[in-house]
C-alpha cells in the first residue's frame, strides 16, 4: 500500500463524520452529567426549615410536603404538659436551610407516662441515697414515713398506700414515699436490752441467784 493511499483513509469523509459525532456524543454526555447532578442534588435551592415543635404529627407532616421535605418519626418521650402525638423535638431546627426533599426526624409525645422499675433502694441505703436514686429516674418523692429501726435507713417503698417490691415498673406519674427508719425502737427491743444488762445479775444456767441473809 503506498504512502498516499494510507493518509487518504485518514482524511476520507466517513471518518471525519465519526470523529465529529464522537465528539458531539462527549459534549452531550459532559452537558447531561452536569445538569443532571445538579437536578438530583438540587443544585442552587434551599428551604428554610419551618417550626413543629408542639405541633400535632399530621398537621407537622402537611406543612413538610408543603415545604418539599420529608418527615421521620424516630422515637417518642412524655411531657404531661402536651397534647399526645404532637412534636417534641425535630431535627434540623427550625430555620436552618436544607435542599429539596430533605428528611425531618421528629420524637412525639406518647400518650402514656412511662413505667420505670424500682430501683433496689430497700435495706440498701440511706434516705437521702434512696432520694436522689428516684429523682434522678424522674419519680416524685413524698416526704417519708417514719417507721420502728435505724434513723434515715430505708426499709421499704410504698406508692398509694401499697408497698412495692424492688424491680417492679411503676409509672413516674405515681408519687413515692419512702419507708425510713426513725432512730426508735419498738417496746420488745427496749426490754431485749434490758435483758442483756439483767443477766449479769444471773447464774450460769440462767437462774436468778438466791441471796441469804447472814446474821452473826
Amino acid at each position: 500500500m503506498r504512502t498516499k493511499e494510507f493518509f487518504g483513509k485518514f482524511c476520507s469523509k466517513f471518518l471525519f463524520w465519526n470523529l465529529i459525532a464522537m465528539a458531539l456524543v462527549v459534549i452531550l454526555l459532559v452537558v447531561g452529567v452536569n445538569y443532571g447532578l445538579d437536578w438530583y442534588t438540587h443544585h442552587g435551592e434551599s428551604i428554610r426549615v419551618p417550626n413543629i415543635e408542639g405541633m400535632r404529627i399530621t398537621k407537622a407532616r402537611e406543612m413538610m410536603e408543603e415545604c418539599g421535605l420529608e418527615i421521620v418519626v424516630t422515637d417518642s418521650g412524655y411531657n404531661k404538659r402536651l397534647p399526645a402525638d404532637c412534636v417534641l423535638t425535630q431535627s434540623p431546627g427550625a430555620g436552618l436551610t436544607v435542599k429539596s426533599g430533605h428528611t425531618i426526624y421528629v420524637t412525639i409525645n406518647s400518650s402514656n407516662s412511662p413505667s420505670v422499675a424500682i430501683p433496689d433502694v430497700v435495706d440498701n441505703c440511706s434516705y437521702r441515697e434512696a432520694e436522689a436514686k428516684l429523682i434522678s429516674l424522674g419519680f416524685k418523692v413524698l416526704p417519708p414515713q417514719y417507721v420502728t429501726g435505724e434513723k434515715d435507713w430505708v426499709y421499704g417503698v410504698s406508692c398509694n398506700g401499697r408497698k412495692v417490691s424492688t424491680g417492679e415498673r411503676i409509672s413516674i406519674e405515681q408519687p413515692l414515699t419512702l419507708l425510713v427508719g426513725s432512730g426508735q425502737y419498738g417496746a420488745d427491743e427496749e426490754l431485749n436490752v434490758i435483758g442483756g444488762d439483767d443477766a449479769m445479775m444471773q447464774s450460769g444456767n440462767g437462774e436468778v441467784d438466791d441471796f441469804e441473809e447472814v446474821t452473826e
